[in-house]
């Protein structure tokens, strides 16, 4: 086998490999030009890869809905610094999301306030050193 063939099959066998790791869904399903503050108690905190979930219990004038809240992965929130303790079930919180477009109970995690009135995240759903448009 020559060099370039060996090269070639090399770059080959490194694209393959990273196809995979720029597949990713679409945040299509939110509504970025929205934003909505829940408050509510935690039900549980889901550490996972590839994304992190907060299920939280929001009050209504009737009842409580269950809202499911998609956050970054672990190891970006853990930069943040988040660790899986963070949120525990029954803790008080106000958290901004981009709603689901199609009204379910649903968001993409922008900020969390605490009780105490510590805000993780940015609750204004845009990076604090983007550019103004």
């Amino acid at each position: 086998m020559s060099y370039k063939t060996l090269a070639v099959a090399g770059i080959a066998a490194v694209a393959a490999c990273a196809i995979p790791a720029n597949a990713h869904h679409s945040f299509a399903m939110f509504d970025a030009l929205k934003i909505v503050q829940l408050e509510g108690t935690v039900k549980e905190f889901q550490w996972t890869n590839p994304h992190a979930w907060i299920v939280l219990n929001v009050k209504t004038d009737t009842d409580s809905k269950e809202w499911a809240i998609e956050m970054n992965g672990p190891t970006g929130l853990a930069r943040q610094g988040w660790v899986p303790k963070t949120l525990t079930p029954g803790m008080p919180i106000k958290v901004h999301v981009h709603p689901l477009r199609d009204g379910k109970n649903g968001g993409q995690f922008l900020a969390v306030t605490f009780a105490d009135g510590k805000v993780m995240g940015n609750p204004n759903g845009r990076p604090a050193n983007a550019p103004n448009d």
